[in-house]
């Protein structure tokens, strides 16, 4: 494996990585808001959730975007 299929082995993981986390995220507030005995805690269940969500569909792009190949290579 050269070192240019290493770094994109290792940017591609990074990506999926992040979006397992952000989907483990989301499953957590899931939880937290449905088991919670208060309402409190229930917006705190919420608000993750919706963390996770725009971690899924924000982090993935960004990181893609930045990692792009330039023009020319």
């Amino acid at each position: 494996m050269t070192a240019h299929e290493a770094r994109a082995r290792r940017r591609w993981l990074g990506i999926v990585a992040s979006r397992i986390v952000g989907s483990l995220g989301a499953v957590f507030g899931l939880v937290l808001a449905v088991r919670a005995p208060d309402w409190p805690v229930k917006v705190l269940g919420v608000a993750i959730t919706l963390s996770a969500l725009a971690v899924v569909a924000i982090v993935p792009a960004s990181l893609a975007h930045r990692w792009r190949t330039p023009p020319g290579s």
